[in-house]
């Protein structure tokens, strides 16, 4: 039986025991959503409805996926050039995943990559095998995780967040881990900025379709499944403020970006009155409700819904897809901030097409490429230009093949170095290069160097489709 049923099933009086072991403090079911607003800094709550109850997490799982990872290149057990290699488990998993065929191997930093921006299940498992053997033992490394962390109505079975009985967690603990992300990992902070990642020809956008119409979003992840409803968390800064909120249970894609927005808007607007309210403490105080965690299968994707969300995939805009009839991305982009602009006050603040000035980040298949620091943005060029549609089981670094310079006009000054300077880490998207990928092109004193010829234009990039798991 699962462990969240035999909680109700359990004698009265172990029921008693197990709310004074945990704090719990009433045993009843959550109605509507769950919602929380937390300061990271502080961990203050500004705003909180049903965070204590028990939810399926769907794929924020993942989050407390990137923790464990974190943490196992912290103590060196791996790096992030590290190779793990897709398994027969891992190419059976749902979709959403990129597909790769069993024995295709994957550096921890592009699986990151894949699991974060596409919710990709099957590097999920990958992580997981690479990390600690088998899910089993990493969702042992979870479980211990979320025991040190104080998240005390978190309990997981697997890396990626579908359907389990037995996994479950609250938006209570989802704010306290993706505090410690942030404050234990700030070098990794740069994971949840990215917007989008290419694959060869195909890009993949980030399934937080926030990035994309809500000014200061920076993170985090996104969640589906038909018996949680639309998940989310989410992270946005303005100044020196920054803020998280939970959105759990929502009835569409756009709905929780919705919420998520109204929950950022009170959080950085002045309230004249904000003295005059209760405080409801920090997040490690809120106290936990003995309950199991509501199924709301036959609301979100029950026969009497117009359009059915696919069971355990990442819907990645799926309601907003289905209004607008029409899998076009801009229309997403329309259609959302529409919806932003209808429900939260001060929407001039939102804007549109704020991701689509950001350049995707390449991720590729095989070993780290040389020249520049792994996980470092840019860093993920392809080595060499492959057929459409081939997967690159192996790939061997790429080698740069020097370009030949102009002799120079003093006879006795050496030739400039030809080798070509790396660019800034991440200049496109507008975020500061990690520590030491900054390098200086190299020059030599009255040397002149050959132009360089203009590459051909290539052509536009395809658009993944949106077969997303959250």
């Amino acid at each position: 039986m699962p462990f969240s049923q035999k909680l109700l099933v359990a004698p009265a009086c172990a029921l008693t025991l197990a709310g004074a072991v945990l704090g719990w403090t009433d045993v009843r079911s959550a109605r509507g959503d769950a919602l929380l607003l937390v300061e990271a800094d502080s961990g203050k709550v500004l705003d909180e409805q049903n965070s204590t109850y028990p939810w399926y997490p769907a794929s924020v799982t993942k989050l407390m996926t990137a923790y464990v990872t974190f943490k196992a290149v912290r103590d060196n057990r791996i790096s992030l050039d590290s190779l793990f290699t897709v398994s027969p488990e891992a190419v059976a998993q749902q979709p959403s995943k990129m597909g790769f065929k069993s024995g295709t191997r994957i550096t921890v930093d592009n699986a990151l990559k894949m699991l974060l921006v596409h919710s990709a299940n099957d590097m999920a498992v990958v992580l997981a095998e690479g990390v600690s053997g088998s899910i089993t033992k990493f969702a042992d490394e979870m479980n211990a995780a979320a025991r040190r962390l104080g998240m005390t109505q978190t309990h997981y079975v697997n890396p990626n967040g579908l359907p389990a009985d037995d996994q479950f967690t609250s938006a209570r603990d989802l704010a306290i881990l993706a505090r410690t992300l942030i404050r234990e990992f700030p070098e990794y902070d740069y994971y949840w900025h990215i917007a989008s990642i290419r694959l060869g020809k195909r890009i993949y956008r980030n399934t937080n379709k926030l990035i994309d119409a809500y000014p200061g979003t920076d993170g985090m992840k996104t969640g589906f499944i038909c018996a949680s409803g639309f998940n989310l968390v989410a992270t946005a800064t303005r100044g020196d403020k920054r803020l998280i909120a939970v959105v759990l249970g929502a009835t569409s894609s756009m709905g929780r970006s919705v919420k998520a927005a109204q929950l950022f808007e009170r959080g950085f607007g002045a309230d004249p009155l904000s003295w005059l309210k209760p405080s409801l403490g920090t997040v490690d105080s809120l106290q936990p409700i003995a309950a199991a965690p509501p199924d709301l299968r036959e609301d979100i994707c029950g026969n009497n819904r117009h359009r059915r969300p696919i069971e355990d995939s990442e819907e990645g805009g799926e309601a907003v897809a289905a209004a607008a009839g029409t899998d076009d991305p801009s229309a997403h982009r329309s259609l959302l901030l529409s919806g932003l602009r209808g429900a939260v006050r001060g929407a001039s603040v939102l804007t549109s097409g704020l991701a689509a000035t950001i350049a995707p980040i390449d991720v590729y298949t095989g070993p780290a490429r040389t020249g520049l620091a792994s996980g470092a943005p840019g860093a993920a060029v392809p080595a060499a230009k492959k057929k459409p549609g081939s997967i690159d089981v192996a790939a061997k670094p790429a080698t740069a093949k020097p370009a030949p310079a102009k002799p120079a006009q003093d006879p006795a000054a050496k030739p400039a170095s030809t080798a070509a300077a790396p660019k800034p880490a991440n200049a496109a998207n507008g975020l500061k290069p990690w520590p030491g990928t900054e390098q200086a092109a190299p020059t030599a004193s009255g040397a002149k160097t050959k132009p360089a010829v203009a590459a051909s234009p290539k052509p536009p990039p395809q658009i993944a489709p949106k077969t997303e798991t959250q």
